[in-house]
């Protein structure tokens, strides 16, 4: 694995990650709509970011299963694959929140709760730790 591939796939986790912890709290908030002016980039800026980085969230992990573990390279593959398509999932959920005209708390707080974004993490998750492990049986 290249140190390039190394850094996409830190990037990747950590835009979902923050994206995610951003969005919990501003469930919280109670906000019936966005606030558009301020620091930061608001609600909107990370669920783009998070749609982007969802988006690539597959090919990225795909650059970091190795040639040489044999057998377990056609497991991490194959679940490489559901992770496509529970990606697949999220994104059309997050992409259904972006059209909307205002993006309320409760909104975002359904979006939290979606069995999408949430099955997504745990495969991502997942994925980087059965990586990491072969990884480090084939090193």
């Amino acid at each position: 694995m290249t140190a390039e591939n190394q850094q996409a796939l830190t990037v990747c986790i950590d835009t979902i990650e923050s994206s995610y912890e951003y969005m919990l709290a501003y469930a919280a908030q109670g906000r019936e709509k966005e606030n558009t002016g301020g620091d930061g980039p608001g609600i909107r800026g990370y669920l783009e970011n998070l749609d982007a980085a969802v988006g690539i969230l597959p090919e990225v992990l795909g650059t970091h299963v190795p040639a040489e573990a044999g057998e377990s390279q056609l497991g991490v593959t194959a679940f490489l694959g559901v992770l496509e398509r529970d990606s697949s999932s999220a994104r059309r959920a997050i992409q259904l929140v972006l059209s909307l005209p205002q993006i309320s708390s409760r909104v975002v707080d359904n979006l939290n709760a979606s069995a999408h974004v949430r099955t997504l993490l745990t495969d991502m998750f997942l994925a980087d730790e059965a990586l990491k492990s072969l990884q480090a049986t084939v090193e």
